[in-house]
This record gives structure tokens, sequence and C-alpha cells, in this order.
């Protein structure tokens, strides 16, 4: 059986902060597989196509680890975590499973996977203000920050302009919290599939208030959707404040996927 464990990082996310992440992930599952999705800063403006190019080998990795359907009828189902970090992780999940989507169909909704969602601070819808910070923090050189600050608020300005014109939703980051609010948002995920929303009071990128929004809309349309809520921590900074509590809730949400494969188990021998 194959146990996976796929982290979606933040915008231009430093290995050394990622290290935090996967070495307690080996500690707490020794034997589960990992796989590390970076986000680069252009991710929020390259092409669907470029974007594309650069998840192919998540989805090799996926495969060799076989984690989708296969002519062999024996061959166990897969257990995934699914782990995201910010907005850019988000957007990185959502592509990834259009992707699937497309290349599997309904295949992977034909049997039970057990899996879990970690939300960490996100999702939000972005503005201004938003943008500023998150792209201040990861562009150093001032000349190309100014570049690319322009190009961000000339894309949000035009998204806004015709969602007015066209009366209908096109602005990029209130689509992707549409877009999360699917319990199939990855195809083995379902209704079935507990979610963790991790986030902070202090958190000057996604406002606490949005995330907490999202997660009750989900409960609302039945998913199984749990929060976290922390004081003092900054921006994808949870386990640096209480990184006792953080790992707590980790093995929590995937408890509850254990718990509900024994459920599915228990319900197939009846």
């Amino acid at each position: 059986m194959s146990n996976v464990r796929i982290l979606h990082c933040q915008m231009g996310a430093q290995l050394r902060h990622l290290q935090n992440y996967t070495q307690a992930y080996t500690k707490l599952y020794p034997n589960a597989s990992q796989i590390v999705v970076r986000c680069n800063p252009d991710v929020f403006w390259t092409t669907t196509g470029t974007r594309q190019r650069r998840l192919m080998p998540v989805i090799d990795a996926l495969e060799a680890l076989h984690c989708f359907p296969s002519s062999s009828s024996a061959q166990p189902s897969p257990r995934i975590l699914t782990h995201v970090f910010s907005n850019g992780g988000s957007l990185q999940m959502t592509l990834l499973g259009h992707m699937l989507q497309r290349k599997y169909g309904s295949a992977l909704i034909q049997r039970f996977i057990t899996s879990a969602l970690i939300l960490d601070s996100c999702p939000a819808t972005g503005s201004l203000k938003t943008i500023k910070l998150a792209f201040s923090a990861v562009i150093r050189n001032p000349i190309l920050r100014v570049i690319v600050l322009t190009m961000m608020y000339t894309l949000h300005f035009i998204g806004l302009g015709l969602s007015l014109v066209l009366g209908k939703r096109i602005m990029l980051m209130e689509n992707l919290r549409i877009e999360m609010w699917n319990p199939r948002v990855l195809p083995w995920m379902g209704l079935h599939t507990p979610r963790l929303y991790l986030f902070s009071r202090k958190d000057k990128l996604i406002p606490w208030q949005d995330v907490t929004q999202h997660a009750e809309t989900a409960k609302e349309r039945g998913m199984d959707a749990r929060c976290e809520l922390f004081e003092e921590s900054e921006h994808v900074a949870h386990i640096r404040v209480e990184p006792e509590r953080y790992w707590a809730s980790v093995q929590d949400i995937w408890a509850a996927a254990i718990s509900n494969e024994k459920v599915e188990e228990q319900r197939l021998l009846e």
C-alpha cells in the first residue's frame, strides 16, 4: 500500500523552511513517501501550459507510487495526505486536480481512497494590500519588485473590470476560493476527506476571517472541516510558535482519515 504525503509549498518557499516540514513528516510517518511541489512567483501570471509542464513530474511520481488505477484489481488503495501552504500552493493543487481529472476521468472515484487535506494559511481573497505584501516578501530586488507589482496590479484591475462588465467572477483568488469548496478538489478526495484549516489572527497576508468563512461554508456543504486558529504566529509560521500543537493537529486529522477507512472497510463487509 502506498502512503504518500504531498506538500504544495507557498510561493518562493526556501528549502531550509521546507525541511522543517519534510523532516517532521519523516519522523511522524517514516514509511510514507513525500512529494514536495515548489511554487515560483510567476505562478500568478505564467501560462497554464507552463504551469502544467512543471506539474507533470508530480503526476509521474504519483504514478510510480501506484496511486492511480491499474489493471491489477488486487492492488490496495493508496493513502494520500495533501498539505497545502498559502494561495500559491492552493493554485498548484487545484491545477493538479484539473490535470488528473482530464487524464483519469472518473476512474479515480470508483474506489475509496484514504485521504486528508491540510490548508495552512489559506485560502483568502487577494487584495492589493496582500498582493504587495506577498511579492515584497519574495522578491528582494527593488527594480524587479516594482515591475512585478505593476504587472500584478494591472492584472488585478483587468480582472475586476471584466468581472463588472461581464457580470461574472473572473478574479483569480475568488475563483480559487470557489474551487477549494469542491470536495473533489483532487480526484481521490470526497466528502469523506477530512480537511484541516491552520491559520492565525496575526497573519497579515491571509485574514483569519476569510479562512473561517471558507471553513464554515465547507461544513455547510457537508465536508468534515476543522479549524485550528493560532493567536501569535505570522503567515505560514505556525510551527515556529507552537510546533507541538501544529503537529498534534496534523496527526489528529490523519487519524480521522484512517478512522474513515476502517468505517468503509466495515461497510464493505456487511
